[in-house]
């Protein structure tokens, strides 16, 4: 019996190991980093202020709300070196300098925005845009809408209307809803197949606020939230309401960690 040289064998485990590494490389989430928050018109912080807290979360793609015209998105993009921003057109009820923005560290593509219908405050809507994060494409909505416990207001058209109808396989809406999770306008999100990243993370939000942050006392509880579409596998890993000593704004900033699988099933699941 011929005996097989040592070196060939510690050759030959060394290519198994590295393609079984690679293999399961394949398979390793899409991890994106996102935020949300609505900044009352940067009424209480420049732009320069609100990059800098946001620097250690290291984000991917921020939502902005009630944010202003021009550059000022862009100027939060200088500090935290994303260079790729979108502002929509349509100020939240008409009140001046409250558009829906989206600052991202990635590439924006099929950027718009989508008016909302619905009762209450008008005109509502969302900016969109699509980013693509090792490859695999995202398509992220930043929303500003009226709270309603009516079927008739922006949370479910947008439910009904737009999501019904979004064709992409990853999709997380954010922004301020102006609703708690359980009312029931975010009840029709999530019948329709949005997760509230929350719920992943098993944060007990009773007891917690995103708004009024400089008056603890007139506080109506979480308003601002980040959801993803359940069918595209995701999970939220991380996140948090961000806790600051000196508030920039009347609300709260949100932020999540959301691993995306990489490859969808045929069960609508990723893998």
């Amino acid at each position: 019996m011929k005996t097989i040289p040592k070196c060939y064998l510690l050759e030959t485990l060394l290519l198994i190991c590295v393609s079984a590494s690679l293999c399961f490389a394949d398979k390793d989430p899409v991890m994106l980093r996102v935020a949300a928050y609505n900044v009352e018109f940067s009424k209480s912080a420049t732009p320069e202020q609100i990059g800098e807290m946001f620097k250690p979360f290291k984000l991917d793609i921020i939502g902005f709300n009630e944010a202003p015209d021009g550059d000022w998105t862009k100027r939060v993009g200088r500090v935290l070196s994303m260079g790729h921003s979108y502002v929509g057109k349509i100020s939240s009820a008409n009140h001046k300098d409250k558009y829906k923005t989206i600052l991202s560290r990635l590439p924006l593509e099929e950027t718009g925005e989508i008016p909302l219908k619905g009762v209450g405050w008008n005109p509502a809507s969302a900016v969109k845009a699509v980013i693509r994060k090792d490859g695999i494409p995202i398509t992220f909505y930043s929303l500003h809408i009226c709270g309603s416990k009516k079927d008739k207001g922006h949370a479910y058209y947008l439910a009904t209307e737009v999501l019904q109808k979004e064709n992409s396989e990853r999709v997380i809406v954010a922004g301020d809803f102006n609703n708690r999770i359980g009312d029931d306008s975010l009840n029709f999100l999530e019948g329709s197949g949005m997760r509230p990243t929350w719920k992943d993370l098993k944060i007990e939000l009773s007891q917690q606020f995103t708004y009024n942050a400089f008056a603890p006392e007139k506080q109506v509880g979480v308003i601002d939230h980040i959801f993803y579409n359940a069918s595209s596998g995701a999970k939220a890993t991380d996140g948090d309401i961000i806790e600051l000593k000196k508030p920039l704004s009347d609300h709260k900033p949100i932020w999540a960690e959301i691993a995306f699988p990489r490859e969808i099933g045929p069960d609508g699941l990723g893998n």
